[in-house]
């Protein structure tokens, strides 16, 4: 990779980071980077989980204050989210990349469809909320396990899954609900990026561009990312989408 190919991919892991703290969906931005710089798609897949790690962790480590008091929650539901990216690591890795070059066209096109659809789900969500399990139940765990199967798997727009399954199920504010979804996240991405690092073809350059990337736009997203109309952020993802689509198919 050269110096020019490393420099585009930070600058997408900025964008991706500051997109998935204002709306998420940012692995929309850094994976048909990485795939228009000719790198193969499950390998550009596995670099991007990689590169992500720090970024997530950084979101989740912002909400500490919200946080608190959802140990145990978290705790069961944080088994459901490792077990689930688990699986969906090892379906990446163990089935023919033929099949993943097509599946992960119709995940980004349901990715784009969740990134459409997400004012309409927050205000379902708001709706549901005064009449939602206070625990969660069976329900919720074996919704974020399939969670974390699709975020171990490929992971764009995993957050707008997470939130609208915690939203459903939980009986609590929005910004505990968007707190515990940035931890389950980080753990899908975490225990996905481990199983990577250890049997996976891994393109290190491709993971330090967007980590570093990644954690500059997450600490910008808050400032910068928030002044942009969400519009035209849904608009980007969705045109990025549609790019990620045609480099697959014609790339």
């Amino acid at each position: 990779m050269t110096g020019w190919e490393l420099a585009a991919v930070c600058v997408a892991g900025v964008m991706a980071g500051a997109i998935n703290a204002v709306v998420g969906s940012g692995s929309l931005i850094t994976f048909p980077t990485l795939v228009a710089l000719g790198v193969d798609p499950v390998t550009a897949n596995v670099s991007n989980t990689i590169g992500l790690v720090p970024g997530s962790f950084t979101a989740a480590y912002g909400y500490r204050p919200e946080l608190a008091g959802q140990r145990e929650r978290l705790l069961r539901l944080g088994l459901a989210s490792a077990v689930g990216a688990l699986g969906g690591g090892v379906l990446l890795l163990f089935l023919d990349p033929g099949v993943f070059q097509v599946v992960v066209i119709a995940l980004i096109v349901l990715a784009c469809v969740l990134v459409l659809v997400q004012p309409r789900l927050n205000r379902w969500l708001a709706a549901r909320r005064a009449h939602a399990h206070p625990h969660g139940g069976l329900g919720l765990w074996l919704g974020v396990l399939a969670a974390g199967v699709y975020g171990g798997y490929f992971g764009a727009a995993q957050g707008v899954l997470l939130l609208g399954l915690l939203g459903s199920f939980l009986d609590d504010h929005l910004q505990r609900v968007n707190a515990a979804k940035n931890v389950l996240a980080f753990l899908v991405n975490a225990v996905a990026a481990v199983l990577f690092m250890v049997i996976a073809d891994v393109d290190w350059q491709a993971v330090a561009g967007v980590a570093l990337g990644a954690v500059i736009g997450g600490f910008l997203g808050a400032r910068v990312g928030r002044r942009i109309p969400a519009r035209v952020l849904r608009g980007i993802i969705v045109g990025v989408g549609a790019v990620a689509i045609f480099v697959l198919v014609y790339g």
